[in-house]
């Protein structure tokens, strides 16, 4: 086929710059079967990239031909721009009217916090009595702070929050030692190169739970050169209220305070047009936005010199725009189709155009991704439901209730008083009395107690204080921060009442955990896409990756495997996976034989935190075996055991030689049975000093121990025999003494 042929059937008109079309091709007539041919516009120069397969040239269905993601805004016309710019302004100022009463509670929930001191005046305050307490209760701060902590080391553990997932059965070496380099060097990623990642994510998790919702931004950062996940704050994120997510939405508008620094490199770098700007105007903040810079002391100073920062609007829509019309069978269909448009809002100036859709070959272009929303608890409109919704009246009662305790402490303390009007020319009627003082009225010879009455002030209610004890107990319960006792009472207490226990005070945290692993999850995914379209990014700021890592690898290993949270969902605390771990021991100590013990010991260590629990088991040939310290007082029970029984032998005998020596008591001179005797017992302590002379060198104490017992007793036993002799053989009394003397210095180890 000619090139000639080629150019006759090339579509003459630059509309649709970048988008994948088709088109027929009119067949030689040679019948050589010639495959379709595919033309891609990759460019606005006309060129044309031809297929001679009929197969795509683009590998990846979300990978953009050159130009794809360009600025369009560099070639639309200027009339059709400022049509876009109010089109989305007015749009934008719509959404931020819905969700006014929404910015307006946080504003007001900022003040329950108690952040910010607040001391009462001594001559009057807006409420006109001088003196009265403005402490806050503590409520809503300590639920916000309790799940603040809990969240974080469940979602943001030390070690890095992805792990690899692989569904698939069977793997090979090869797969696995790729999986486990991959989450090595995604965490070292997100903790050592994006370093922002886990303090910014800890500051969301705060916004998360006093509001009810905070936002996630994953996208490719053209100054730092690589992907960032930045949290936006709900008040940033302008979507109307009537929306029922981030993908039904018809606008999504971030937001950006920007720097004229940062907005001069966006130019440099040709994401925004560069074009000039006049001086930034004063940024219109809301309530919500005041508040924050109230708690945080911070004085707006609006000046062309002090404040060169602009606000921007970066809005993810919908549109039709003239000259990129979208189009179906060959003509403009009238369809909406996604982009990214930039808005200076001072100046109205759209500083940025950008194609916010893959170039698939999907003919109903879908948008992309670009925001994770996190939630508290679903609400009834598109921002949630968060602890400041929850606990806000319940902590306002209690704030009120606090402060009449406090002020009826006060005036118990200080009580007002009404004095005659008659009582004289007074200058003052502020007295402060100190202890030991005094203060002098005039009452012109009148008793003080005629001319002053003190008001009838009461002390602080009981009732009114077990009230306040009522309500922070049942907005602890709601708020799930209430202190269960589940370690007293009952040593022996059922396992699944207590995991009963602990599930019912914490329900509230367990479901907002699962909808936060949820939102982590889609979080990784959208990581995931930015390293495809950016894979060099992942490995060439990290010092010393696990592998080699090169685009094919990386691409690979991301197919084979799916990037999960590391945070189990089904436990929302540490104090949960501790009660799961003894309640498993409890388990395995009821039936020994069910269980595998040493599985179950590393599990239990796994849990307190020890990533390595290996480490403590005993080798596994001594698995079985007993522990030494048993073997070693088994030993010595045994010793102990057969020395006294050696002893109270020879109690015996003794007791047997002062009978025989009531027998016996004339009975004098050697006799054939007193040297056979004799003879034994010198025998008997020859073994005895030769068992010492062993027992020096002996290297087990144990043992020699049990030896020289059982010597003894068995010098005990030969006593004892002898004295079991006929009673006729009359042995003499002082034979019988001399040889029960060598045994006894024997059993005893002197002599």
């Amino acid at each position: 086929m000619s090139d000639a042929l080629l150019s006759s059937r090339m579509p003459a008109s630059p509309v649709g710059f970048g988008v994948l079309q088709t088109l027929p091709i009119i067949p030689d007539p040679e019948p050589d079967n010639e495959p379709a041919v595919v033309l891609e516009l990759e460019n606005d120069d006309g060129t044309v990239t031809v297929s001679l397969d009929g197969k795509s040239l683009v590998d990846d269905e979300d990978a953009a031909p050159p130009g794809w993601y360009d600025n369009l805004a560099e070639r639309v016309d200027a009339d059709e721009l400022g049509r876009v710019a109010n089109d989305l302004l007015r749009g934008i100022n719509d959404d931020i009217t819905s969700r006014k009463d929404y910015i307006e509670s946080r504003a007001e929930g900022l003040k329950l916090l108690g952040l910010r001191s607040e001391i009462g005046d001594s001559v009057g305050d807006t409420n006109g009595v001088a003196g009265t307490s403005r402490v806050r209760h503590p409520l809503l701060l300590e639920a916000l702070l309790r799940f603040q902590a809990n969240a974080r080391s469940e979602m943001l553990p030390t070690d890095g929050p992805v792990k690899v997932r692989n569904d698939a059965i069977g793997s090979t070496t090869e797969q696995d030692r790729l999986a486990d380099a991959l989450e090595k060097d995604l965490n070292h990623y997100l903790t050592a190169t994006a370093t922002e990642y886990y303090p910014d994510t800890d500051r969301m998790l705060l916004m998360l739970g006093f509001g009810g919702s905070a936002f996630k931004k994953v996208y490719f950062c053209p100054i730092r050169r690589r992907p960032v996940s930045e949290s936006v704050d709900a008040a940033d994120l302008i979507v109307n209220q009537s929306a029922t997510d981030l993908r039904n939405a018809r606008r999504v508008t971030h937001r950006v305070v920007m720097t004229h620094s940062v907005l001069k490199r966006l130019q440099i770098l040709g994401v925004y047009r560069n074009i000039p700007l006049t001086v930034a105007a004063p940024i219109q903040t809301d309530a919500l936005k005041q508040e924050q810079q109230s708690i945080a002391g911070i004085a707006p100073i609006y000046s062309a010199e002090a404040n060169e920062d602009r606000e921007i609007y970066e809005c993810y829509c919908e549109l039709d725009l003239k000259g990129f019309e979208h189009k179906w069978k060959g003509k403009p269909s009238g369809l909406e189709v996604p982009y990214r448009a930039t808005i200076d809002v001072a100046t109205q100036q759209v500083l940025s155009l950008v194609r916010d859709y893959p170039p698939s070959d999907d003919d109903l272009p879908q948008k992309r991704d670009t925001f994770v929303k996190y939630a508290f608890v679903p609400g009834f409109g598109f921002y949630d439901i968060g602890l400041l919704h929850i606990l806000g009246n319940t902590t306002n009662a209690l704030t009120a209730a606090w402060r009449e305790l406090l002020d009826a402490g006060m005036y118990a303390c200080f009580p007002g008083f009404l004095y005659g009007d008659t009582g004289g020319r007074q200058n003052t009627n502020m007295f402060r009395v100190p202890p030991g003082g005094g203060a002098p009225i005039k009452t012109q010879g009148a008793r003080i107690q005629d001319a002053v009455m003190p008001l009838p002030y009461k002390e602080p209610s009981q009732a009114l204080m077990q009230l306040a004890d009522n309500m922070a107990q049942t907005g602890m319960r709601v708020g799930g921060t209430s202190e269960q006792a589940v370690g007293e009472g009952r040593a022996d207490a059922p396992v699944g009442t207590t995991l009963a226990m602990i599930e019912q005070a914490q329900k509230v945290l367990n479901a907002v955990h699962k909808r936060m692993h949820a939102a982590q999850a889609d979080e990784f995914r959208l990581l995931v896409k930015v390293f495809r379209e950016h894979p060099e990014s992942f490995w060439e700021r990290c010092r010393k990756p696990t592998m080699q890592w090169n685009e094919e690898l990386l691409i690979q290993a991301l197919n084979d495997c799916e990037l999960v949270p590391q945070a189990d969902p089904n436990t929302a605390s540490h104090s949960q996976r501790l009660m799961k771990v003894a309640a498993l021991k409890q388990l395995q100590a009821a039936q020994p034989g069910l269980y595998d013990p040493i599985a179950v010991d590393k599990m239990a260590l796994t849990a307190l935190g020890w990533s390595n629990p290996e480490q403590f088991m005993a080798p596994p040939a001594a698995q079985g075996a007993p522990p030494p310290e048993l073997l070693a007082a088994q030993a010595k029970a045994a010793s102990e055991a057969k020395t006294a029984d050696a002893r109270m032998l020879g109690a015996q005998t003794g007791a047997a030689l002062a009978q025989a020596k009531l027998m016996n008591p004339d009975q004098s001179g050697p006799s054939e049975m007193e040297m056979a005797l004799k003879a034994k017992a010198e025998d008997t302590r020859a073994r005895q000093i030769e068992f010492q002379q062993q027992r020096a060198g002996a290297d087990d104490l144990n043992r020699d121990k049990d030896r020289e017992a059982d010597l003894a007793i068995e010098q005990a036993k030969l006593v004892a025999d002898m004295l079991r002799l006929d009673a006729e053989s009359a042995l003499p009394v002082g034979a019988v003494q001399e040889a029960l003397t060598d045994l006894g210095n024997g059993i005893h180890g002197t002599g």
